[in-house]
């Protein structure tokens, strides 16, 4: 009898703490969400605040804020970025340069000098090229527009001065901002608290003397895809020379197409006075993308377009679908194993990216200033195109099994949908379908089969 209670109580303990491992490891999931920024193509990739104060005031002090994209590939478009924080006291910011805010506040209990902005959270934009040098400084008054690491960093930093009051005059009394936001131009960017630093170090344009910050502090913020969008922004389709198949974009990639006037509604482009339609008023407050199969405001298309003796040629197509949307300063990061050979690109322009040592297959293409860095809406100038011509490697090389085609495309930094891998074209040749021929020999058994009881 002690026994089997033993046993008994025994299990149930056992069950008890099974339960409990369960009940613990779903709590500790619950702690985590799927907004994890991290990027293996792009493992160190962030945009870093940094907040230099440069001299002091009677109520306050004077600071450059600077943003710096160190991201490779992800670069922030127009209508550009929109920082914001929380004041730690009752601070106020007396002018500006080279930004503003987009509200003042209330200010009513100045009297004479009216601040420039006096919320709690004030919200900070560029300002717009072509404004007044008096107003400007050094990397400034771009419309918001940073470019990635990758593609210029010369142009990848934007900055802005402030004069703050009713702050503290000390690196002692002075407070940092809190619950510091970054929109670029959208969702997506999480940032994390301030945090004092070095003072930054600057040198004069003639190179002999060094000054400093008298107090510097740095703000990460990094990307998740998931906080940018609920769906995806991009496809990709297929097709080869040796196969008469042309692999769409995957259905309802991005959404699917309905008869309602919220999201999934799509414009046709055979509508009858199409342009009036498309330039219609505040058009970007309802869907503005063309109506396809797969509802992706972008289109990839990867064609294995032609093989010689020791090289075969790719041509990439961008398309663009969306009416209301041009892109500029586009970039495209394509993983292939047979980037550590390409020979020559046509009309694009190209990096190797890196991001573990000895392995080179991952490649940036961007297009060139001016001839096709510009990716109109949608219509017949909504597309760029280029070839790369890919040296062979006998020991790798192969048209079999899908190999010539990418592994993975992100446009703009956003990962795009690829089609399954059992529906790449294949070769005519080869037996890649075994599934269809076995198929295929039973029906013709079962019909012979069939035909015999009927002849009988």
């Amino acid at each position: 009898m002690e026994s089997l209670r033993a046993s008994v109580t025994g299990s149930i303990t056992s069950k008890l703490s099974g339960f409990t491992i369960l009940l613990l490891f779903l709590l500790s999931c619950s702690t985590f969400t799927s907004t994890e920024a991290y990027d293996a193509l792009d493992p160190n990739g962030n945009i870093t605040i940094k907040w230099d104060i440069m001299s002091w005031t009677p109520d306050g002090y004077v600071a450059v804020v600077t943003i710096f994209n160190f991201q490779q590939y992800r670069h922030i478009q127009a209508p550009g970025w929109t920082l914001g924080w929380t004041w730690a006291k009752k601070e106020v910011i007396w002018s500006m340069m080279g930004g503003q805010t987009t509200e003042q506040g209330d200010c009513s209990k100045y009297k004479g000098g009216t601040p420039h902005c006096c919320k709690k959270d004030p919200t900070v934009v560029d300002l717009l090229p072509g404004t007044p040098y008096n107003q400007q400084i050094a990397n400034c008054c771009k419309g918001g527009v940073i470019s990635s690491w990758a593609q210029d960093p010369t142009a990848a930093l934007s900055s802005f001065q402030l004069s703050v009051g009713a702050a503290g005059t000390t690196n002692k009394t002075v407070r940092v901002p809190k619950n510091f936001t970054l929109k670029a131009p959208g969702p997506g960017y999480t940032c994390g608290p301030a945090k004092v630093g070095k003072p930054t170090k600057f040198i004069t344009s003639d190179k002999r003397r060094v000054t400093q910050a008298m107090m510097t502090w740095n703000v990460t913020c990094t990307y998740s895809q998931f906080l940018a969008q609920k769906t995806p922004t991009c496809c990709v389709s297929l097709s080869s020379f040796y196969n008469e198949t042309i692999v769409s974009c995957p259905t309802c990639a991005c959404g699917c197409q309905n008869n309602g006037t919220e999201s999934g509604s799509c414009i046709n482009p055979k509508t009858p006075h199409l342009a009036s339609v498309v330039n219609t008023p505040g058009k970007p407050n309802r869907p503005m993308v063309q109506c396809t199969s797969h509802m992706c405001p972008i289109r990839v298309h990867w064609h294995v377009k032609l093989n010689y003796k020791e090289y075969w040629r790719v041509k990439i197509t961008i398309t663009n679908f969306n009416y209301a949307m041009n892109y500029s300063l586009w970039n495209l990061v394509v993983q292939h194993p047979n980037f550590d050979n390409l020979t020559q690109l046509f009309s694009f322009y190209y990096k190797s990216l890196t991001p573990y040592e000895g392995l080179n297959d991952t490649a940036m293409l961007w297009g060139i200033k001016f001839y096709n860095d510009f990716l109109s809406e949608a219509g017949p100038n909504g597309n760029v195109q280029s070839e790369l011509l890919f040296r062979k490697d006998a020991s790798t090389f192969t048209f079999e099994k899908g190999w010539a085609f990418p592994r993975r495309i992100y446009f703009n930094g956003d990962n795009c949908v690829m089609p399954p891998p059992d529906a790449y074209p294949w070769l005519p040749n080869a037996s890649s379908r075994p599934v269809i021929s076995l198929l295929r020999s039973a029906i013709i058994i079962l019909a012979s089969w069939v035909f015999l009881l009927a002849c009988a």
